[in-house]
C-alpha cells in the first residue's frame, strides 16, 4: 500500500501557484462512458482567485492508495508558461508528469510545400 494524500501531492507538483492557469481533476476515468455518473469532477477555472483556489484544494483534500490497484486519480493541471501535467499510471502506480511541447525538428526549418486540394500529392 502507498497511501498519499491528493491535496499534499498537487502542492508539491507545482511548486507555486502562481505558476498555475487551471486545473481539472477526476476521481474516476472520466473517458469510462459507463461509469460517467460516478466519476467526481473538480475545476480550478481560469482566472481562479484565491479563495477558490482554497475550495480547490479543499475538495481533493483526500487519502488514496497511489501504489496498487487501479487509476483513481486522473487530471490535467495547465500552467502560465503553456506547459502541463497530468497524471500517469503503470501497473498500478500513479504520479503527476509535467510536460511540454517539443521543439520543432529542424526540417521544419526549411522552406516547404503546401499541400493544398489542387495539389493531392508532393511535386517530384
Amino acid at each position: 500500500m502507498s497511501i498519499i494524500n491528493a491535496r499534499e501531492e498537487f502542492e508539491k507538483h507545482i511548486g507555486n501557484s502562481a505558476s498555475v492557469k487551471c486545473a481539472m481533476l477526476c476521481w474516476g476515468d472520466p473517458s469510462c462512458s459507463w461509469r460517467s455518473d460516478e466519476v467526481e469532477r473538480i475545476f480550478l477555472h481560469p482566472g481562479f482567485s484565491e479563495q477558490d483556489y482554497t475550495d480547490f484544494l479543499r475538495h481533493i483534500d483526500t487519502e488514496y492508495d497511489c501504489g496498487y490497484g487501479g487509476q483513481n486519480l486522473y487530471g490535467t493541471i495547465w500552467y502560465t508558461d503553456g506547459t502541463w501535467s497530468d497524471r500517469r499510471e503503470y501497473d498500478g502506480s500513479e504520479w503527476w508528469e509535467h510536460q511540454t511541447c517539443p521543439d520543432l525538428p529542424e526540417v521544419f526549418n526549411h522552406a516547404c510545400i503546401t499541400v493544398t486540394p489542387e495539389l493531392q500529392q508532393l511535386p517530384k
